[in-house]
């Protein structure tokens, strides 16, 4: 899959109270329960992702599946490039940690999708502009804050 040509749908940050290694961990954790539970397991049927069930080395790293994504990159406490395919899209959600003063570490989360055809275009309505990515993906982040301990939200875009 070529992640660049796909289109940039968002981007989501936050700053957390944490080092990078506290957040890399929280993140993987929090990847794996939020994909692995049930709802998510039946949302990946109905949808006919490519990847249903986890697989492949634990903790995440590349070759690493579980519903709906396959780990294309993962260079522990630094970047986590997640891809996968179903019957409307093509996707790529890319995770980066940067360490900053203080012990903390800013999580950016980065989603490309292409929508092809007709039904695409649907699933991208009812997905994309309808808020519910951005209110998933804002939920992903602060499961992700609050498992390294990292404290109040400071989120953005």
């Amino acid at each position: 899959m070529n992640i660049p040509a796909l289109p940039r749908i968002d981007e989501h940050t936050t700053l957390v109270q944490a080092d990078v290694g506290d957040v890399w961990r929280a993140l993987c954790e929090t990847l794996e329960e939020s994909f692995g539970r049930p709802r998510a397991a039946r949302y990946a049927r109905l949808v006919g992702v490519a990847d249903r069930t986890a697989s492949g080395p634990r903790p995440l790293a590349e070759g690493s599946a579980f519903p709906g994504f396959r780990v294309a990159e993962a260079v522990r406490g630094r970047d986590l490039v997640l891809i996968g395919r179903h019957h409307f899209s093509t996707y790529a959600l890319i995770f980066r940690l940067e360490g900053r003063d203080g012990g903390r570490t800013l999580l950016r989360a980065e989603s490309r999708a292409r929508f092809p055809g007709p039904f695409g275009a649907l699933y991208r309505f009812l997905v994309i502009s309808s808020g519910a990515h951005a209110l998933l993906t804002g939920r992903l982040l602060a499961e992700v804050r609050r498992r390294s301990g990292g404290g109040p939200d400071r989120s953005g875009g």
